[in-house]
């Protein structure tokens, strides 16, 4: 009987190129292909139209650094101490000496690489030397090349990384960062608050580069700050780069885009292009970027045998922390599409993602429901390219490959879903478990979806988890909570 990992030599010349479009705050119902109306993506429809639609994909946490955490590790998130919503002076929370999917591509004899949006932590202490080289980074991850921002558009430090030293930065005006206290003299949002191009609507109102107020301080390197609006614009250049440069050889593209996250600041060709304001525009523009990316496999003639996955690291958030509009202008806009909750919520809305997985010729265009999580990309892609994963490897990470190829429709049993709290889908079923955490964030007006009691919804007839239904399911509720205990405590569910 012929392997996967021999099937795949016999209907390619080579190993398939891999590309990762992950985006930022991209919700379920955020593009035209999984239901918008109110803003058009053409070329994420195309790519959905001529590959393969997941209507039950999800990352693995509602929040961005431990979904990237569990990406990368093929290990959920909740079993790591520190793997929260990093700050942009964390210390790097990947293990150095652990398996990554980057790894296993270097392995396969891939060239790496990953442009983006970070955010896993740099260096081994919050003292790090931006001034300096920053090590370990994203290099003893397993990228042989990077060019990244440390943590989030709303987080300093404001500069842009490449191979791990900051661009741009001359030795007369040297970088410092704190998360702890003002520098002297450095005027924070709030001393410039009437000055401000975009203001906070809830904290960031600290350290102000390019006129936006962000989350803590520094000062120096003015000849390395990023510009907001030119970011999609310097991401896509060095996407386009690295798959020039690799052309001749299989390579792994982790293209992380910061769009749709706040501060939310697309470049003047997209602004007014949907009735949302900036969330909207920014949507068409990371739009944009998925065309960028998809115009150079093209033009290099590469498409052909390009495996691209686009997906997002968490549901939607509206109103996460500035005065853009985004409430006031969402419309009919339905940005978690049919499910409750977004981005901080256990509710589906916080980890159902878009996710589009398309390869020409070998991936039969439709729509799946098969349940896949970004925990088994790791798995899945050794699986692939014929690395055998040791007993502790990615102790998480599931080999779905012939799902996302298209050529099983079962995938994932269940899967667990964090965000706080922890809840366990299997089949039909999803069960909650108890959480003394808030039902509701006020600051970003989401639906959290902790109770003190059990729950159990039925998402068969009830996607939008209105109805809890544990008290009349009782050995389902049991059943599931004894089988998400078992999980948690086993340390792995592989």
């Amino acid at each position: 009987m012929v392997s996967l990992a021999a099937a795949f030599c016999l209907i390619t010349a080579r190993t398939p190129n891999v590309v990762l479009i992950y985006a930022d705050d991209l919700g379920y119902g955020d593009t035209s292909v999984y239901g918008a109306t109110s803003v058009k993506t053409p070329n994420v429809d195309q790519l959905a139209k001529s590959g393969i639609q997941f209507t039950s994909g999800y990352c693995s946490s509602a929040t961005c650094t431990p979904s990237r955490y569990s990406l990368l590790t093929g290990r959920y998130a909740f079993r790591q101490q520190g793997t929260g919503v990093l700050p942009g002076n964390a210390a790097l929370i990947v293990p150095t000496d652990q398996i990554t999917l980057p790894k296993v591509f270097q392995r396969a004899g891939y060239a790496t690489g990953i442009v983006g949006k970070w955010h896993l932590g740099l260096g081994d202490s919050r003292d790090q030397d931006w001034n300096s080289p920053v090590t370990p980074g994203p290099r003893e991850c397993g990228f042989d090349y990077s060019f990244i921002m440390a943590a989030t558009g709303d987080r300093v430090p404001c500069v842009y990384l490449e191979n791990q030293r900051v661009v741009g930065l001359t030795p007369d005006d040297p970088i410092q960062v704190s998360y702890a206290k003002p520098f002297p003299g450095e005027k924070t949002g709030v001393e410039e608050y009437d000055f401000l191009k975009m203001k906070p609507s809830d904290g960031h109102n600290q350290a102000v580069v390019n006129g936006i107020p962000r989350i803590g301080y520094m000062i120096g390197g003015k000849g390395a700050l990023w510009k907001d609006e030119d970011r999609a614009d310097v991401f896509v250049s060095k996407g386009v780069e690295f798959i020039e440069k690799n052309a001749a050889k299989p390579f792994f593209l982790y293209f992380a885009t910061h769009d749709i996250h706040v501060p939310r600041v697309p470049h003047s060709r997209f602004v007014g292009k949907t009735k949302m304001g900036p969330r909207g525009d920014a949507i068409v523009e990371f739009d944009w970027q998925v065309g960028q990316i998809l115009s150079a496999l093209a033009r290099l003639k590469l498409a052909d045998n390009t495996l691209v996955i686009l997906t997002s690291d968490n549901g939607p958030v509206i109103d996460d922390g500035y005065q853009d509009e985004a409430v006031e202008r969402l419309g009919n806009h339905r940005a978690a599409g049919i499910y409750r909750g977004g981005k901080y919520s256990i509710f589906e809305g916080g980890t159902r993602v878009p996710m589009i997985v398309n390869w020409p010729g070998h991936v039969k265009p439709g729509t799946s429901s098969a349940m896949v999580s970004q925990v088994d990309f790791l798995a899945s892609f050794a699986s692939m390219t014929g690395l055998d994963l040791k007993a502790g490897d990615a102790p998480d990470s599931l080999d779905v490959l012939p799902s996302l190829l298209g050529q099983s429709t079962t995938g994932r049993t269940s899967v667990i879903e964090h965000a706080g709290t922890l809840a366990i889908r299997k089949g039909k079923w999803k069960y909650v478990q108890p959480s003394e955490r808030a039902p509701y964030d006020v600051s970003t007006r989401t639906e959290l979806g902790n109770s003190r009691n059990d729950q159990l919804f039925d998402l068969s007839t009830d996607p939008g988890e209105r109805h809890n239904v544990a008290v009349l399911h009782p050995e389902v509720t049991a059943r599931l909570r004894k089988e998400l205990n078992e999980v948690v405590a086993g340390g792995t569910s592989r």
